[in-house]
């Protein structure tokens, strides 16, 4: 067992760390397994010397951004006890991911600024400003589509594309809901909703309605998208896993100049009839190695939602994984 102290200068910042009744010391407690004693200006590490020293480096990197100015909240939090507890998951190309430095890469929208909170969000948040067609392939819960709405919303506001575009296919999750009442945009809605949630986190609403009524933010279903041409706009499809090949192939080839075009899904979720092919399998298989088409995968570890969302797709892998060995077995034996 270990004993580290560490002291700081300004009691109001330091209370700022600590959170409400300590809840920000608390959340680093169940994360490392240690114990955290404040007693006036100083915090005593006390654990297992490897734990010790990651919470010591937390502390000291939380501190230093309030010191920037910079508000420290649990996702803060979250986001360095991830970085100092998950080193980078090799690519399936055998590349390590890139590092980009701590706390300083960040998305602004005119609600919030949000900072993307494991190695692989990093990966993607890059990826998606670097390249003109950008996937995001992982299990719910990874922040792919809220990270490119986010993305989406900062280069608009900069002036560097002149729309948003936000799509998804209209399937429905395992049930038949029927037809819906109202007038078509009503129908869809539904489905959308995800992409309005987003949205909503990043621009007020009075500015929100204003730019749909302006077509400077359309959300709109997979099938609208054929015919157009898609320019000067920051295109998102999200639940790709759930478009055709063909429609995949239609959406892709609607990218015009000077747009900027991501496609998010999770392989694990598909809801097409059984013998229909996914259009984001396909095009993974089609596009993997193209110049400027990127591809960020993550996995569990990358979950930024309720810790248990993490420890259910991890069980139902698992599960996956047997049935998997299962199957290979009976081929063996027959």
């Amino acid at each position: 067992m270990a004993e580290l102290f560490i002291e700081f200068e300004d009691n109001r910042l330091l209370s700022t760390l600590c959170g409400e009744y300590d809840r920000h010391l608390t959340q680093i407690e169940k994360a490392l397994t240690v114990q955290l004693v404040r007693r006036g200006n100083q915090i005593t590490i006390i654990g297992e010397q490897e734990n010790a020293d990651i919470a010591l480096d937390v502390l000291e990197t939380l501190y230093e951004r309030l010191e920037t100015g910079r508000p420290v909240e649990p996702a803060d939090v979250d986001r360095e006890l991830r970085m100092d507890t998950h080193p980078p998951e090799p690519t399936p190309n055998g590349d390590q991911l890139e590092m980009f430095g701590r706390g300083n890469y960040e998305i602004k929208t005119r609600k919030k600024v949000i900072e993307p909170r494991t190695d692989a969000q990093k990966a993607y948040v890059k990826s998606l400003f670097e390249n003109e067609l950008a996937f995001g392939i992982g299990p719910a819960g990874t922040g792919k589509t809220y990270l490119a709405v986010a993305v989406g919303v900062s280069m608009f506001i900069d002036g560097k594309v002149d729309r948003i575009i936000l799509s998804r296919p209209a399937v429905e999750a395992g049930e038949r809901l029927g037809f819906l009442p109202g007038a078509m945009e009503d129908k869809v809605d539904p489905y959308m909703q995800p992409l309005y949630d987003a949205l909503n986190d990043f621009l007020p609403g009075k500015q929100l309605a204003k730019l749909k009524e302006e077509k400077k933010i359309e959300i709109a279903p997979l099938a609208f998208m054929r015919g157009r041409t898609l320019s000067n706009a920051f295109v998102v499809l999200d639940e790709a896993q759930n478009a055709t090949t063909m429609q995949m192939k239609m959406f892709l080839t609607r990218l015009g100049e000077g747009s900027r075009m991501v496609i998010t899904g999770d392989r694990s979720q598909v809801d097409l009839p059984r013998g229909v092919q996914s259009g984001l399998s396909h095009a993974e298989q089609l596009l993997n190695g193209i110049k400027d088409i990127s591809f960020s995968y993550f996995t569990a570890s990358d979950v930024v939602r309720h810790p248990l969302v993490r420890a259910i797709i991890e069980a139902y892998d698992e599960d996956s994984q047997k049935a998997f060995e299962r199957q290979q077995q009976r081929q063996q034996q027959q």
